[in-house]
């Protein structure tokens, strides 16, 4: 049985990070709101589970994922539930749960970067809120962004079996969003990434090797990989770069 990714089909936004550990896993997969409504798909399936009567567990928002009975939400839950079943979470409970705490890392860094563009209300349009923005992202990139970077070049350099993995000695979760998330930077931010990566190379490395493997990079080369604009979570506007 195919697991159910349900999200927003035109932007990458939080979704990504499940696509890439479900396409890294060669797993079987729809990308529900993609597929043609007449096969059950479309904007319109996204909204099925979130107020199903018969569902004790409802998502908040998407993405969430289908598997059975099972209905997931909120993306680093999803890659706990994923990641055993995927292979991508290290070899025990310890390597499993540092895989976990390095994803909500990420999370957090999203949370930020999106609030860069939108900080004082998601309802309000970037224009009407431009000046705060202004001042958001001279933080972010000035501080939090070579914050993160050096914990996780910290976690890699930390790791016993070596930088190439952020956990153990084979792909996880954590290295796949952790690539996700230097694309997203890049992407928004290719000023100040490229100046917090010159301090970070085993991160930059890290992002090399997972772009190179045969199931990413043949991926980040299909349609099934959305193209990066200023609908999702990173967005490119030069003025919040410098």
């Amino acid at each position: 049985m195919a697991y159910e990714l349900h999200y927003w089909p035109t932007i990458q936004g939080r979704g990504e990070f499940v696509r890439l550990a479900l396409e890294a896993a060669n797993a079987p997969y729809v990308d529900v709101a993609r597929q043609d409504p007449a096969q059950g798909g479309g904007e319109g399936a996204l909204t099925r589970h979130l107020r199903a009567a018969g569902n004790p567990h409802p998502p908040f928002a998407p993405p969430y994922l289908v598997n059975g009975d099972f209905v997931v939400g909120q993306t680093s839950a999803i890659l706990l539930y994923l990641g055993p079943r995927l292979g991508l979470c290290g070899a025990n409970e310890r390597d499993a749960l540092w895989t976990h705490q390095l994803q909500l890392t990420v999370a957090d860094v999203v949370a930020e970067a999106h609030d860069t563009h939108h900080p004082l209300s998601v309802s309000m349009y970037y224009a009407d809120q431009k000046d705060a923005a202004l001042v958001r992202a001279k933080a972010f990139r000035e501080e939090r962004i070579p914050k993160y970077l050096d914990w996780f070049e910290l976690a890699l350099q930390r790791n016993p079996d070596g930088d190439l993995h952020l956990v153990g000695n084979a792909l996880t979760y954590a290295d796949l969003s952790l690539f996700q998330l230097v694309e997203g930077l890049r992407y928004a931010f290719p000023k100040a990434t490229a100046r917090a990566l010159k301090n970070a190379p085993a991160v930059e490395k890290l992002h090399a090797n997972v772009r190179r493997r045969q199931r990413v990079a043949q991926y980040l080369q299909s349609e099934r990989r959305i193209a990066f604009n200023e609908d999702g979570i990173f967005r490119r506007y030069p003025e919040l770069d410098a």
